[in-house]
């Protein structure tokens, strides 16, 4: 069984558990099968530490971008995240999107105008994005519409079935995370047991989100586990399958 990391922070992971060495930590995680890892980028400042962990395990790959809550830092152009993007170990744009729940919906403009350049890149690079959208779908799925997105994962998913479906209709993937594992998550659970399985992708966001039994504690890229035993738990199948699922879906969606 392999099981594929879709989202994490690696290079925000405190690795104080794992004696201070990443190898310590992805060894773990191989023991819960968790053996392919995406490492998001959320800010050029630190887009190199990204960038150096993908090119120094072969199992870790990396995207480029700017997170919508980063207020300062590198606002890039879409040239700007072409140049970055254009490495075989990059093989995403984001994260990116919308977040009205820090920022106001009335003073998030560049927000969106940033969700904007991010499109163009994916679109012009032809790599996929990683949209983050909180107490904002509405106006996610306009701008993806309007700007004609291509391609991505909605990540983190934590919204209702028809945001869900609306972005399934254009042709993005759905990730969840340990939020599906949470106790007042039944919601959520119905609309993982509706999608489609060849959309369905499974993540840690870690260090954030840590999923149950876990919850409350530092999250690690080796809970991916409980995810994908937890999603498997609501769809009737075995964790052996839903690992074959979203790992497969994984390499299509990303081109691996």
């Amino acid at each position: 069984m392999q099981i594929i990391d879709s989202h994490c922070h690696l290079d925000r992971v405190d690795l104080s558990a794992f004696g201070g060495n990443i190898e310590s930590m992805l060894a773990h995680a191989e023991e819960l099968s968790v053996v392919g890892f995406l490492c998001v980028c959320i800010d050029l400042e630190h887009f190199e530490a990204v960038l150096n962990l993908a090119k120094n395990h072969r199992q870790i790959y990396a995207s480029v971008g700017v997170h919508p809550c980063e207020l300062e830092g590198q606002d890039p152009s879409v040239a700007e995240l072409l140049t970055l993007a254009d490495d075989d170990k990059i093989i995403a744009i984001g994260e990116t999107g919308l977040d009205y729940f820090h920022v106001e919906e009335n003073a998030a403009e560049w927000q969106r105008q940033r969700f904007k350049r991010h499109i163009r890149a994916s679109n012009q690079s032809g790599k996929p994005m990683i949209i983050h959208t909180r107490c904002a779908k509405a106006d996610t799925l306009q701008i993806m519409q309007a700007e004609e997105a291509c391609s991505g994962v909605m990540h983190c998913f934590s919204e209702d079935w028809e945001t869900a479906k609306a972005a399934l209709d254009l042709g993005f993937y759905i990730s969840f995370s340990g939020i599906i594992t949470f106790k007042n998550a039944e919601n959520l659970r119905a609309v993982a047991k509706k999608i489609p399985a060849e959309r369905l992708l499974v993540e840690t966001d870690s260090p954030y989100l840590a999923p149950v039994p876990y919850r409350g504690k530092p999250n690690s890229p080796a809970y991916t586990y409980f995810v994908a035993e937890k999603l498997a738990q609501i769809r009737g199948e075995s964790i052996n399958k839903i690992a074959s699922i979203t790992t497969a879906n994984f390499k299509k969606l990303f081109s691996i």
